[in-house]
């Protein structure tokens, strides 16, 4: 899928993405694109494949996300922009294996200049078969 859907007008979309796509980035050894991305009290949910929800503070899995070392890529599927909130929804693809996937929705707000991610809400893939990677 390489089309993405906009919701209204996203003037600022070239921004967001890329905020969103230092968070994806940082999975490859790099913390501090996490902490650029991420507002400092940003919060995950996330459902995993067998339905089991986590919570937490996203700042304390920085060092193990970005240990990982996770060949992951980004699959932007839509952006919404209301001034300075924003919602994107993200195909997180684990290309090692691709049925461990993700959907993210993402919310930023634009605090003093800057976009950063105040909340991911996370299903994997096999929840989302609409999302699912495509091979």
């Amino acid at each position: 899928m390489t089309d993405i859907t906009i919701v209204g007008d996203a003037p600022e979309i070239d921004e967001i993405k890329r905020v969103v796509q230092l968070y994806v980035d940082g999975f490859q050894g790099r913390r501090e694109k996490l902490e650029e991305a991420f507002h400092k009290d940003a919060l995950i949910f996330a459902l995993d494949a067998d339905g089991a929800l986590a919570t937490d503070l996203i700042s304390d899995r920085f060092e193990r996300w970005a240990d990982s070392q996770r060949a992951v890529k980004s699959r932007f599927i839509a952006v919404t922009q209301a001034g300075e909130v924003a919602n994107v929804i993200l195909g997180f693809d684990n290309s090692d294996n691709l049925e461990d996937s993700w959907v993210d929705v993402i919310a930023l707000v634009k605090v003093d200049g800057a976009w950063k991610i105040t909340n991911k809400t996370a299903a994997h893939s096999t929840r989302a078969a609409w999302a699912k990677p495509h091979s």
